[in-house]
């Protein structure tokens, strides 16, 4: 959510295990982009990929030169970490537009669909990324509405609030799958992991509290430093109690949509990619019939100036790129390059919504909160990490 990742790494696909060691990727908050293709990043947005099936898959198909696998991998994550941080800078900039503010299923109907065009042309016997498998509607029916939610609770979000918050309201959703995992299948977490995210929890409620508040103003008799600073203060971004709200309520539903698309993985046995093809055109379906409902369209689409529609066609091909990406990501590189790409999406995020922002660096408040909850996700990141090493090595010596 995160380019990013955008991004679109997390899941708990081994939930019924004491420990899920997928649990680890949830450090990459990532984007809703890529929330959508691994719920983000996954950002990412900062994401659910069946590493397992997809490697193998690759493997059956083509070795890869050691070598040129590194550098291809190194290459496709530079690619995903730009889309990442791009589309949600781009998404920003398309909502501000107060037109397209209320747009929301229309815009989610649009990127599906333009998903559900990349992963087709994927398919195709001369690319052959992967081979398509077809599910019955209803198998994928309530796991397209759950996915529909997941994108659009997030970008109203976005619309809502600052880019800050909005990349550091994602990394609740770490939490928020670790409980609904240890309530639905009773996965637990090492003692330390836990104890991690409680600084994360901390951070993102400092950044909420203090990133809701107007710009602080200081007394002064110059009539004319007292117009500088009123136009100051309204060059500075803030997150209104609707941005909020949309927040918690998005991570809610990404955090369903993990632990769901977790048990689609295990039972109907596809990669990301497979599930996925069939998840987007159901997905962009189901919203055709709300968006008369819902949507508040702009009076007219032709007065939309060039460089909107251009924003638009900008933030479909940054969803391709993160689709494709992705796909290689998960095929050539491991757990710990996957979690320090995520990482870096959040961080850059962050720290150029802040430049965006207009606030300086005497807003310590919501600075200090950007700080304790990037660095209690990093330290979970880490502990997870080192708990994964540990099982594979006692899994090896069994």
């Amino acid at each position: 959510m995160a380019d990013t990742k955008g991004v679109p790494s997390l899941s708990s696909d081994r939930a019924t295990q004491v420990l899920s060691p997928r649990l680890s990727r949830l450090g990459d908050p990532g984007n809703d982009e890529e929330k959508q293709k691994l719920p983000d990043d996954l950002e990412s947005g900062e994401d659910v990929e069946d590493d397992e099936l997809l490697a193998k898959e690759e493997r059956r198909k083509r070795p890869v030169p050691k070598k040129s696998s590194f550098i291809s991998g190194l290459i496709w994550m530079v690619i995903n970490t730009l889309a990442t941080i791009g589309i949600v800078f781009t998404n920003k900039a398309i909502f501000s537009d107060p037109s397209l503010k209320l747009a929301q299923l229309t815009f989610a109907c649009f990127h599906f669909l333009v998903t559900y065009l990349t992963l087709f042309l994927l398919s195709r016997p001369r690319l052959a990324f992967f081979v398509p498998r077809r599910v019955p509607l209803l198998d994928i029916l309530p796991l397209s509405l759950a996915m529909s939610l997941n994108v659009i609770l997030p970008n109203l979000s976005l619309a809502f609030s600052t880019v800050t918050f909005y990349q550091i309201a994602r990394i609740l959703l770490t939490p928020t799958v670790a409980i609904l995992n240890y309530m639905l299948y009773r996965a637990t977490l090492p003692r330390l992991a836990i104890l991690a995210l409680v600084p994360a929890c901390l951070g993102v409620g400092l950044v909420s509290y203090y990133d809701t508040l107007p710009p602080q103003s200081h007394s002064h008799n110059n009539q004319h430093f007292h117009h500088k600073q009123q136009q100051q203060r309204q060059a500075v971004q803030t997150t209104s109690p609707l941005g909020v709200i949309f927040a918690l309520s998005g991570t809610l539903a990404s955090a369903l949509y993990t632990v769901w698309i977790a048990a689609y993985h295990r039972r109907l046995r596809l990669t990301s990619m497979q599930l996925l093809l069939n998840q987007a055109p159901v997905s962009a379906g189901l919203l055709l019939y709300a968006i008369p409902l819902v949507d508040a369209w702009p009076a007219s689409w032709r007065a939309l100036s060039a460089g909107r529609w251009t924003l638009i066609l900008l933030s479909g091909a940054f969803a391709s790129l993160i689709n494709i990406s992705q796909f290689f990501i998960v095929a050539r590189a491991g757990p710990v390059s996957s979690t320090v790409v995520g990482h870096v999406k959040t961080c850059a995020i962050v720290a150029l919504g802040w430049a965006v922002s207009g606030r300086g660096v005497k807003d310590w408040g919501s600075l200090g909160g950007v700080a304790i909850a990037v660095g209690g996700i990093i330290v979970y990141s880490i502990i997870m990490l080192k708990e994964q090493e540990k099982q594979a090595v006692a899994q090896k010596g069994r």
